[in-house]
């Protein structure tokens, strides 16, 4: 994929872009002769947590080692600070009210409300400190589930160097009374996150095995059942060499999933059917973290890189606020 490495994203790519390719039939569906993968800006050390805000146009990601949250405007594609002295923010979306909800390595979770004050909704479970909270999504009952891994822990780059207190958790937060309970303790490192359509599976990604090799690579499936609880644990995908880390679903049940670590040929985003069958892929210069959808009518998918923020505009559409 070297035509990535050299591509001068000043300038017009020939439709189709080569970027873009389907494994299988039923992805062609989803993509767009017309539409090429940009570069929207560059710059950090490490983006995470692309949440979209469509009421303002404008998407909001984290940069974890430079401490702060940007913000990129859609309507004249500039960027600039959103917050600096984040805590180490990673992953980001928003809930029913439209408020910023964090996922914050300095061992918190936090919600960003209209006015602009900062509420801490959990740092602690049982008495101990979170490990560095991850990745979040709100379920349509307005609870906040999140991944509790511990990688900003680990070092001073991405947060603050300490122990691990607690085992590595799926949490969720009862926005109602504010009690948070653990929903899954099974998986090394649990990370990305997402609903299916129906808010019957909850998909969560392991990067604990990402520096072992031999061992497998998966995004997990869970059912949620009607008290709130998750069981049927499944693997749903193996991305090969490939690590996945950050991921959302769109209107049809299909997985859009970063892809990183394993070269410049699988670096990108896979795209897995409900099914758990790879369907497409888009390749890119740089590892990707994490995405969503946005846009106007939420067919626009935002990827974060290593050190970019690159956009790509499908036939799909996002699960609302997934």
């Amino acid at each position: 994929m070297d035509y990535l490495l050299d591509r001068d994203w000043s300038q017009p790519v020939r439709y189709p872009d080569p970027a873009i390719e389907v494994l299988d039939s039923r992805f062609r569906q989803y993509v767009l002769g017309s539409a090429a993968l940009e570069r929207l800006w560059t710059g950090g050390r490490w983006t995470e947590g692309p949440v979209w805000f469509g009421d303002q146009q404008r998407l909001l990601f984290s940069d974890i080692p430079n401490d702060r949250v940007m913000c990129w405007s859609a309507i004249d594609r500039s960027t600039h600070v959103f917050r600096h002295g984040a805590n180490y923010a990673n992953g980001n979306t928003r809930d029913r009210q439209g408020r910023l909800v964090t996922c914050e390595h300095g061992r918190r979770v936090t919600r960003t409300e209209i006015d602009g004050s900062v509420t801490v909704l959990l740092d602690a479970f049982a008495g101990k400190r979170l490990n560095a909270p991850n990745d979040v999504v709100v379920h349509p009952d307005g609870s906040i589930w999140f991944t509790d891994p511990g990688y900003g822990s680990l070092g001073h780059y991405e947060g603050h160097k300490g122990e691990l207190e607690l085992p590595t958790r799926v949490y969720r937060i009862d926005t109602n009374t504010g009690a948070a309970k653990v929903v899954d303790e099974t998986l090394e490192k649990p990370n990305g996150l997402a609903f299916s359509p129906d808010y019957k599976i909850l998909y969560v990604s392991d990067t604990g095995v990402s520096h072992k090799p031999g061992h497998p690579r998966q995004i997990h499936a869970f059912d949620v059942t009607d008290d709130n609880t998750l069981a049927n644990h499944r693997v749903f995908c193996d991305l090969g060499t490939a690590v996945p880390d950050g991921f959302r679903v769109d209107v049809d049940g299909n997985v859009w999933s970063s892809a990183g670590w394993a070269g410049a040929a699988e670096d990108g985003v896979h795209v897995f059917a409900p099914d758990g069958d790879k369907i497409g892929a888009i390749h890119m210069p740089e590892t990707i973290s994490n995405v969503c959808f946005g846009g106007e009518n939420r067919n626009r998918l935002f990827m974060t890189g290593s050190q970019s923020v690159y956009s790509l505009y499908t036939e799909t559409q996002g699960v609302p606020y997934a």
